[in-house]
């Protein structure tokens, strides 16, 4: 049975493709078959996070009815297949997002896993990334504007009747003033599965055009996504405990 999980958030610039990125490659080294949707057809990035920014045929086609599910598939060598969007915007004209479910119906059987990538916000894109979903993962910033656009996100997949796994806090820098794990999860009413580190391997990861698992598997970032992975596959979902390091703990000392 095919498991089709969608990442949104309520805002864009949390991190939200580097973590449909991420999680795919991870769940493709424990040797899952999986396949990463773009489903932010308007501003697509995971073309770009991937290195593959130009494709014969992309989802626009086949919502153009252009051209099948299986002919805008393309493999990675990660070891995933990508559904990419086009970077095009000529290929924004005369869309139909309704084709997004019969593509999921097409792809039915073909994977175990299917990660799409949600458009961020609130809007017509972003929802139909929740329709199209067995399974939401949410991802936030440890501040307050993310969250409570998190928030509204979160009842839109409520209504929707949709199951949500949890959320993923990315670029926890352990400072202070960022709103803690306990309050995130009173505001959001939802837990805490996975907790990412501000980590300089990622943006070096985007730079070098490859995922934070190939390109920098032993950094701390790529560690948890590779948890959250046997997570998903397992079923058993836990709060990583936040490790500060040792600079970090010396200057808490200092001040």
């Amino acid at each position: 049975m095919t498991r089709i999980i969608s990442i949104i958030s309520g805002k864009g610039g949390v991190g939200k493709t580097t973590t449909a990125v991420s999680l795919t490659a991870a769940l493709a080294e424990l040797e899952k078959d999986v396949i990463l949707l773009d489903g932010n057809v308007t501003t697509p990035n995971i073309n770009l996070h991937l290195g593959m920014p130009f494709y014969p045929l992309t989802l626009n086609d086949f919502l153009k009815k252009k051209a099948k599910i299986s002919d805008v598939i393309y493999k990675h060598p990660d070891g995933f297949r990508v559904i990419p969007a086009s970077l095009s915007v000529h290929e924004l004209k005369n869309l139909n997002l309704e084709k997004l479910n019969s593509a999921m119906l097409n792809l039915l059987g073909k994977a175990e896993i299917i990660i799409v990538d949600g458009a961020a916000g609130l809007g017509r894109e972003a929802r139909t990334a929740i329709e199209i979903a067995d399974e939401i993962i949410v991802v936030v910033n440890p501040e307050l504007t993310s969250i409570t656009d998190a928030l509204r996100a979160i009842k839109i997949a409520e209504a929707y009747g949709k199951k949500i796994l949890g959320v993923v806090v990315n670029r926890k820098r352990g400072k202070h003033y960022e709103i803690k794990d306990e309050e995130i999860e009173e505001i959001l009413e939802l837990p805490i599965i996975s907790i990412i580190p501000e980590d300089d391997a990622i943006p070096e990861s985007i730079y070098m055009k490859k995922s934070i698992i190939s390109h920098r598997p032993k950094s701390k970032a790529a560690k948890e996504f590779k948890r959250l992975a046997k997570s998903i596959i397992t079923g058993e979902f836990s709060k990583p405990a936040y490790e500060k390091g040792f600079l970090e703990r010396l200057l808490e000392i200092i001040r």
